[in-house]
């Protein structure tokens, strides 16, 4: 496979504190790499530096002449007026005619989810603006996408829509994330970026799955040097101790060498001292069997019914995870559980002295302008927890932050660190119930691991919304699943809720397709205004789609055969006319869409 980026000993730091250093690897045409990594180890700013919107302190990114390369970043913003004029701009160095722009633009918005190109995407929701930051790095054609963490702010449709995206996406990709679920379906080469492996980088071929286990099988390799080292070590500081006189050559290379090695094991305990966050959420230890019931709740905004007839319990133990996409009440009934919106149907019943915590997803109780010390001791120098004092130095490194950063603002912290104040500050609260909307932005992987195990043993009940497929598989125990139409279906687990969603996906195009007039049916039904050249390419248009599709088909068969599996160069072709094939569809469907238009605009 042609050798597309390369990374040469390449370092970068901030102040006197390496992110990395040392860093070489290739991507190639194809490939499709995840990285991963904790929180503050530089993931992000490695990917700016790929991009070229960071030099980097030391080695070399060299891209391969002629290669396009598209970047999207972790919170993308927008100065255009629609969502049309973010993709044009993002054209304006195409040497392409102004017709071609159009059409892929058009396009590139339709395969985005976009049926409005003249959208203005302040008026989005986080998720669509992400969905227009990608559609923006598509519409060049890149060779080389770079994404940072792309699935934050995603509803499950979304992520689904781009894991769809990314598999059929032949130019090669990085993407950072912390979703597991995501990883294990579009990653086929993995980049962990920790301080836990020798040089801060691990690198393997094959899924996240298969990636973890190679991991875990190089820590235990890692472990055992470790061993054998610490008894070399041991032997030669006796050795020391004992006051050998360095006289001869062969003396002084044995100190020489007992001081190589003394520092390398100090570098390796370093490297091993690996420290999760302290999450340990405390519940108030009510014995109440039922802690809030909801008995035919219904909630309408305006003409809108966002719910109806809702019936849930909740008791201790109860972990309810809610499932639905973006708009479809999740957030609504979130707060009618917690008190914060009255429903205008049915009632709610708490027990007395119901004590409920809450993280919600817009982060709104944390103080940006605080400092790190006041937001995680609001009180004073001590907070309690547990019933016994904790200083706020030994309660910030149960969070992983450093004495030093106490001074520093909240707003000045990353997305990750800020999750884990939330996370503090939460567990400062005895709970029965305990909610969570969307808890699992911004954390990395071992936190996340920590929030599972934590959430699995506290006593009282969860309500949970989550994207991160993994946690929410693992944590709860029922589910709710909303449509956005008001009603409200229990599941046994997510996957019984998305296999019905795929049902009735099909079942809707199905329905679609059925009542869909053909465009020449539609020609033979309206008036020709068209001119005779665009007439003639207007009752062409149901063949040449036909044909195209069945063209896209053929050429889906031929990348997924598993016989070319490993063979890179025939695989790497074939999934260029899968693309081609791809674009021509596209491109037929939108020049289908530009002709109708004008057809009916002149009627």
């Amino acid at each position: 496979m042609a050798l597309l980026l390369g990374c040469q000993e390449v370092g970068k730091a901030y102040g006197a504190a390496p992110l990395f250093s040392a860093l070489s690897f290739g991507i190639h045409d194809g490939d499709r790499v995840g990285m991963v990594g904790p929180n503050g180890c530089g993931k992000s700013t490695l990917l700016r530096v790929l991009a070229g919107l960071e030099p980097p302190d030391q080695g070399t990114v060299t891209l391969r002449r002629a290669t396009r390369l598209a970047y999207v970043p972790q919170h993308p913003a927008f100065s255009a007026a629609t969502a049309a004029e973010v993709l044009e701009r993002a054209l304006e160095a195409d040497d392409l005619e102004e017709a071609q722009k159009l059409t892929r633009v058009r396009a590139t918005l339709g395969r985005c989810g976009f049926g409005e190109p003249d959208v203005d995407p302040a008026r989005l929701s986080g998720g669509w603006q992400k969905r227009l930051a990608i559609a923006a790095a598509l519409v060049a054609e890149p060779d080389v996408l770079l994404l940072d963490e792309p699935t934050n702010h995603l509803d499950l449709d979304g992520i689904l829509w781009l894991e769809q995206l990314l598999t059929t996406q032949t130019s090669a990709f990085v993407v950072v994330s912390h979703d597991r679920w995501f990883l294990e379906n579009v990653a086929r080469r993995m980049f962990d970026l920790d301080p836990v492996h020798e040089r801060g980088f691990f690198e393997t071929r094959g899924s996240y799955s298969e990636f973890l286990e190679r991991k875990d099988a190089a820590l235990v390799e890692q472990a055992r040097w470790q061993a054998t080292l610490a008894n070399r070590v041991r032997r030669e500081v006796e050795w020391l101790r004992q006051g050998p006189k360095a006289r001869s050559t062969k003396q002084q290379a044995r100190i020489q060498e007992a001081a190589r090695m003394i520092d390398e094991l100090a570098d390796v305990n370093a490297r091993m001292d690996k420290r999760d966050s302290g999450i340990d959420f405390r519940g108030s230890e009510r014995r109440t069997k039922r802690l809030l019931a909801a008995h035919k709740v219904g909630k309408r905004f305006g003409e809108r019914e966002i719910l109806r007839d809702v019936d849930l319990v909740l008791s201790p133990g109860t972990r309810l995870g809610l499932l639905g996409p973006n708009g479809s009440g999740k957030s609504t009934l979130i707060k009618m559980l917690v008190g914060t919106l009255q429903p205008d149907t049915g009632r709610i019943e708490r027990a007395d002295d119901l004590r409920i915590a809450v993280l919600d997803q817009h982060r709104t109780s944390l103080d940006p302008s605080l400092s790190l010390r006041r937001a995680l001791a609001p009180a004073g120098d001590q907070v309690i927890f547990a019933g016994q004092p904790v200083h706020v130095a030994g309660w910030a490194q149960r969070f992983l932050f450093r004495s030093e950063q106490l001074p520093m603002p909240v707003n000045r912290l990353s997305g990750g660190e800020q999750a884990r104040v939330l996370l503090a500050s939460l567990m400062l609260q005895p709970a029965d119930v305990l909610v969570l909307d969307e808890p699992t932005n911004d954390l990395d992987i071992p936190t996340l691991e920590v929030l599972e195990e934590s959430l699995l043993e506290f006593p009282g009940a969860v309500v949970l919304v989550t994207h991160d497929r993994y946690l929410f598989e693992r944590v709860t125990n029922t589910v709710l699943g909303l449509d956005g139409s008001g009603c409200a279906v229990p599941y046994a687990d997510y996957r019984q809720w998305e296999a019905m969603r795929r049902q009735r996906s099909t079942t809707v195009a199905g329905a679609r397709s059925d009542t869909r007039e053909t465009p020449a049916a539609a020609a033979k039904a309206r008036p020709r205004k068209l001119s005779y050249l665009e007439q003639r390419e207007w009752d062409g248009m149901e063949d040449a789609i036909l044909f195209a599709e069945a063209a896209l088909a053929k050429a889906q068969q031929r990348a997924g055969d598993p016989a070319v599996a490993s063979q890179a160069a025939e695989l790497a072709q074939r999934y260029r006319e899968l693309e081609q094939a791809q674009r021509e569809v596209d491109r037929l469907y939108a020049r289908w869409s530009e002709l109708e238009e004008k057809r009916s605009g002149m009627e």
